[in-house]
C-alpha cells in the first residue's frame, strides 16, 4: 500500500499549473467575497499538498486525476521544486491566516494578492517562482546539487514520459 505522507519524485507540470489556477480562484474569491475564512482553507490544502503531493489535497486530487489528463500528455517534472513551492504558498497563507487572527485584514489581504500574483504566472505562463527561487538556493550551496539533478543542470528540464 501506497504511503499517504511524501511528495511523489516527479509530478505531471500540467497538473501543478491546474493547482495553481485553483489557487488563484480561491484566494481571488477571498479578496472579491471578504470570505476570509477562505485563507484556512487555502493554508489547509497548501499544508495537504506540502505533506502529500496530490493524494491527500482535494484540488490536488481534482487538478491530477480530472483537469490535467483532459489537458494532454502528462508533462512530468521533478517533484521536489514543487514541493519547495508549495511550502512557500504554506508559509504565505498560513501568514495571511495568522494576520487575520491578529485583525490584520489589509496585512491578509495583501499576502493573498500576493499568491495570487505568483499562482497566475505558474497557471498561465508556467514560471514557477518557488522553483526558481529553489534552483538559485541551489546554485548558492545551500541546497544541495544532488537534491535535485533537474534544477542544478538546466539542459535536463523535461523528464522523459513513462509509457
Amino acid at each position: 500500500m501506497r504511503s499517504l505522507v511524501g511528495f511523489p519524485a516527479v509530478v505531471n507540470e500540467t497538473a501543478a499549473r491546474s493547482v495553481a489556477a485553483g489557487v488563484v480562484l480561491l484566494a481571488g474569491a477571498t479578496m472579491v467575497t471578504g470570505w476570509l475564512w477562505l485563507a484556512v482553507v487555502l493554508a489547509t490544502g497548501f499544508a495537504l499538498r506540502v505533506l502529500s503531493g496530490p493524494r491527500l489535497s482535494p484540488l490536488g486530487r481534482l487538478a491530477a486525476q480530472v483537469v490535467a489528463p483532459r489537458l494532454g500528455a502528462p508533462r512530468l517534472v521533478s517533484g521536489t521544486p514543487k514541493r519547495f513551492a508549495q511550502g512557500i504558498g504554506l508559509v504565505v497563507s498560513g501568514a495571511a491566516v495568522a494576520a487575520l487572527a491578529l485583525g490584520g485584514t489589509a496585512v491578509a489581504t495583501a499576502l493573498l494578492a500576493v499568491l495570487v500574483v505568483f499562482a497566475t504566472l505558474e497557471a498561465v505562463v508556467g514560471f514557477c517562482a518557488g522553483c526558481y527561487a529553489f534552483g538559485l538556493l541551489i546554485r548558492a550551496g545551500i541546497v544541495s546539487d544532488d537534491t535535485c539533478v533537474e534544477c542544478a543542470d538546466i539542459t535536463a528540464r523535461r523528464l522523459p514520459v513513462a509509457a
